[in-house]
């Protein structure tokens, strides 16, 4: 088991510590913050991946919208010119 590159021995090492400092009465309600903190992080960092999706779609699409119109402007004063 590997998290965020601390072993099985290393979480133990810091569940012992937390133990020690806190105590067994404060160690769930930190435990609970902690995950929740987690979990906001993570819906904010998936509301930021959906957002730039939405805004490379957008961006993608006048790119298209771009090119598919700018041959249309250049063909149109050449056949005038003919």
């Amino acid at each position: 088991m590997n998290v965020f590159g601390i072993g099985l021995p290393e979480m133990a090492l810091i569940m012992v510590v937390a133990l020690l400092i806190f105590g067994p009465k404060k160690l769930p309600e930190i435990g609970r913050s902690m995950g929740k903190a987690i979990r906001s992080f993570q819906e904010a960092s998936r509301e930021f991946q959906n957002e730039f999706q939405k805004e490379a779609v957008q961006l993608e699409e006048a790119m298209k919208t771009t090119a598919e119109i700018e041959p249309k402007q250049l063909e149109a004063p050449k056949k005038e010119e003919v």
